[in-house]
């Protein structure tokens, strides 16, 4: 005869609680700093700042600064250029921010 575990003790009960309690605590820890960093501004240059992208933390462009040096209307291909470069930049940083601040809770999740 075989016996099955008793999963059903008052034991295993308040450690599903202390669980869910934590995990809840860390969402909400994560959601805080999931604010935090879309408080923030985050900006990515290109060429001596001739292009400026502006980002906020949740990825949206605030503004994209062009000197007028930077338009030649004989090399538009060298302002798209610039653009991306400064745009990519501008991600980058942001999602270097966020490893930086919501890794400590997914390392080991990948």
């Amino acid at each position: 005869m075989s016996r099955r575990p008793n999963f059903g003790g008052m034991g295993m009960g308040m450690n599903m609680q202390q669980m869910m309690k934590q995990a809840k605590k860390l969402q909400a820890q994560m959601e805080q700093e999931q604010n935090n960093i879309n408080q923030q501004e985050f900006t990515g240059t290109a060429a001596d700042e001739m292009v400026t992208a502006v980002f906020a933390g949740n990825r949206q462009l605030k503004s994209l600064k062009i000197k007028p040096e930077a338009i030649d209307p004989d090399d538009p291909d060298m302002l798209q250029d610039l653009i991306i470069d400064a745009v990519n930049k501008g991600l980058t940083a942001i999602d270097e921010a966020t490893k930086a601040s919501l890794g400590k809770y997914t390392q080991g999740l990948n």
